[in-house]
């Protein structure tokens, strides 16, 4: 039995500390919502973004700058096809053929595919899913 006025803080913070335990666990889960995946092209240095809860694809490499020694990132938005879609569970697949500049999209609850890439060294876009 705790006769001390502190009794009350700690009583509380005891009853708090699942709760923020619960939070930070919450917030956990929300990071990491990113897949990566390098083009399988063995000649070329670009790197695919899809959100993996919406299926939105973009790609960045590398590029060199007149004049500048570091070069710079390029990035390449979503275009036709990778925009963000019908929320569902997406990931990233590089075929095994070292040509292949594209990564399909494949969304694991439907089983649906499309293969994206950067067109016209302008955006990223993809084509219609299909099973």
């Amino acid at each position: 039995m705790c006769l001390s006025q502190y009794c009350h803080g700690w009583r509380r913070l005891a009853l708090a500390t699942p709760l923020l335990g619960a939070g930070v666990a919450a917030t956990a889960s929300a990071a990491g919502n990113y897949e990566f995946l390098a083009a399988p092209q063995t000649d070329l240095n670009r790197v695919f973004r899809l959100d993996k809860a919406t299926g939105e694809v973009g790609a960045c490499q590398y590029g060199l700058k007149e004049g500048s020694s570091i070069g710079v990132t390029l990035c390449y938005p979503p275009g036709e096809g990778a925009k963000a879609g019908t929320f569902s569970e997406y990931a990233l697949v590089a075929s095994r053929h070292t040509g292949e500049g594209g990564v399909f999209r494949v969304d694991l609850r439907s089983g649906m595919m499309s293969i994206c890439f950067v067109l016209n060294e302008s955006s990223v876009v993809c084509t219609p899913q299909a099973k």
